[in-house]
């Protein structure tokens, strides 16, 4: 029987490695790209690690260079790579991110289809038993992967929370991983339903959930049973957030001025980070949120998905 593991954040999904444009324009036409590490729950692995808390991943990964590239960036970021398995016969996923200098969303394009990743199922989850923490964390895109991953989601929140852990979900909505839109709905919604924490985007909770104002979107996570609700604001809202509880809390907290948004992905896995940390740390729910909205607004401000979140000493004076 292995040992267990001792770490704080546990989470799982699938890990790309991220050709980001060095030069405007169609990515059709660029000849110049930088490689990073990207997947939403990289990302926020990533983030909490550098913070000092201790994070597990589950993943599969190729066994080729853009497998142990991601391999080498989760052990330089010293994240435990236990629940990494390497396959012989998948690869890993990429994908390609135009640069924008304006501010606006860049064009994402995807090349994941049939990636190691995709090939987990339940019995991974083996992997991921031999770590005790304290808490799990999952993305709406984990399901949309395939059936058996998100069977082995469904899994992982039931096992966490029957260890007395509390379980974060942030939809991270991908319609073009999903069959058709109600799909992804019914499915997300089941899945946030299981969950202690809902993180979504005013756009993405209101493509769930119908609603039009992050009120609401709150309330119709409350009711599903979740126990707590952020509900990201984005640029419209000044990088804000709303928060509800169970309890009858609420609070609009504001965002962090922008100076220059260089790139957009990446900045609600920030917002996971800040809010998952402050709430480990002890801080009230209102501050654990200015930190998401903080580090957020840091991680725009940078061209890769990962490279704006910060180290213990960069956080600011909100953030702390």
């Amino acid at each position: 029987m292995p040992m267990h593991t001792e770490v704080d954040v546990l989470t799982l999904g699938e890990a790309m490695v991220l050709f980001a444009a060095q030069d405007e324009g169609p990515l059709a036409e660029v000849q110049r790209f930088a490689k990073f590490a990207a997947g939403a729950e990289l990302n926020v692995a990533i983030g909490l690690s550098r913070l000092g808390w201790r994070v597990a991943y589950l993943s599969r990964l190729g066994q080729e260079s853009l497998g142990q590239y991601l391999l080498d960036v989760m052990q330089r970021e010293g994240i435990s790579t236990h629940a990494v398995r390497v396959s012989d016969v998948h690869r890993t996923g990429f994908m390609l991110k135009s640069r924008e200098t304006q501010g606006a969303d860049p064009q994402v394009e995807y090349h994941r289809k049939g990636s190691a990743a995709s090939t987990m199922g339940p019995d991974d989850l083996e992997r991921l038993v031999q770590s005790k923490a304290r808490h799990l964390h999952i993305t709406g895109i984990s399901p949309a992967l395939s059936p058996s991953c998100h069977e082995l989601v469904l899994v992982a929140i039931r096992w966490a929370k029957a260890q007395g852990m509390t379980v974060s979900f942030d939809p991270n909505l991908r319609p073009r991983l999903w069959a058709s839109p109600q799909a992804m709905i019914d499915t997300l919604n089941a899945v946030a339903a299981l969950c202690d924490w809902v993180l979504p985007g005013l756009a993405e909770g209101q493509t769930l959930t119908g609603a039009s104002h992050a009120e609401e979107v709150a309330r119709f996570y409350l009711d599903a049973g979740a126990q707590h609700v952020v509900v990201k604001l984005g640029r419209e809202g000044g990088y804000g957030a709303h928060w509800a509880s169970a309890q009858g809390q609420q609070a609009t907290v504001p965002g962090v001025p922008v100076p220059q948004v260089v790139d957009t992905v990446g900045a609600g896995d920030g917002f996971a980070v800040g809010v998952i940390s402050g709430v480990l740390e002890g801080l009230g729910w209102p501050q654990a949120v200015a930190r998401g909205n903080a580090i957020g607004a840091r991680v725009v401000q940078f061209p890769g998905d990962s490279d704006g979140l910060p180290r213990r000493h960069e956080l600011g004076p909100l953030t702390l």
